[in-house]
């Protein structure tokens, strides 16, 4: 299989119709149409239906995208290795976070970085973990990082590097009298996180006793606990999501029942031979307080 008709199909799926993909491979359309009808005679199969508002792919065509994405990535990662051991200095490290880390350990991670390896530059966007992993696969990122609660799934065609744990806390209203574990709450409302963490604290909910009241529904953290100050609901949250703001009129209160979800990167097999994302992943690993 020819890989520059597998990469060329790449472009066109990712652009959304062949004209984007030409224009974004700077051919003219029939060349592109030319190397999309080789690669189909190649496969023996149709892997592209063409519509009036672009192309999407068939089965075939989205499983040869799979392989299409890791030779993308194979050869991005060959001309960046390539590229710092010339000593060009295209250390530019792409890393996708969710908010909380956001706040919390990229800072952290820039600084180092920038006293360990000032030649590597760091860009960070913010995605949860299931963008982001999204985003490995499609190299639009080297790194991710993500989280994950126990019992969640793991995403076994990227490399999963844990980092740590983050505890999980009870927030109540700063008045709110002291309470013994989540069972104490069943009768409250509660505001929910994102999926994972709305998912995560029904499970722990329901290993209390009960099914929780979620009232409200939102991924920030800000306005969870404002929500709380203000007497409306409880929650729970990581004690990074609770360091990255805190809202005055709420307590973190621990409970030995809430599971801490752990902390971790994400990254495609062999980006790790890279430099500059070794020297990114090597501050990372040595972070042993994600808090700080």
């Amino acid at each position: 299989m020819d890989p520059r008709r597998l990469l060329t199909f790449r472009a066109v799926v990712r652009a959304g119709s062949i004209s984007a993909g030409a224009r974004e491979l700077g051919w003219t359309q029939p060349a592109v149409s030319q190397q999309l009808a080789g690669l189909e005679r190649e496969a023996r199969t149709p892997l592209l239906v063409r519509g009036p508002t672009g192309v999407v792919p068939t089965e075939a065509g989205a499983a040869l995208l799979r392989h299409a994405d890791a030779v993308d990535a194979a050869l991005r990662s060959a001309r960046e290795e390539l590229d710092e051991l010339a000593g060009l200095g295209r250390g530019t490290v792409r890393m996708a976070a969710f908010p909380s880390a956001g706040a919390v350990v990229v800072p952290a991670v820039a600084a180092r970085l920038a006293e360990r390896a000032p030649g590597v530059q760091l860009r960070m966007e913010e995605a949860e973990p299931p963008e982001a992993a999204a985003l490995v696969r499609s190299n639009a990122v080297h790194l991710a990082l993500a989280f994950r609660y126990p019992g969640q799934g793991a995403e076994p065609d990227l490399t999963w590097r844990p980092l740590g744990a983050d505890p999980v806390r009870i927030v109540l209203p700063a008045a709110h009298p002291r309470v013994d574990g989540l069972a104490a709450l069943r009768d409250e409302s509660w505001v929910a996180g994102c999926e994972r963490c709305r998912a995560n604290l029904v499970s722990a909910c329901e290993t209390a006793g009960f099914t929780p009241d979620v009232r409200h529904v939102t991924d920030d953290y800000v306005a969870v606990q404002a929500l709380v100050a203000r007497g409306v609901a409880v929650s729970v949250l990581p004690e990074m999501a609770l360091r990255a703001a805190a809202v005055a009129g709420v307590r973190a209160d621990p409970d030995p029942a809430l599971a801490p979800r752990t902390v971790g990167v994400l990254h495609r097999p062999g980006v790790e031979r890279v430099p500059a994302v070794a020297a990114v992943l090597a501050v990372l690993g040595s972070m042993t307080d994600l808090q700080r």
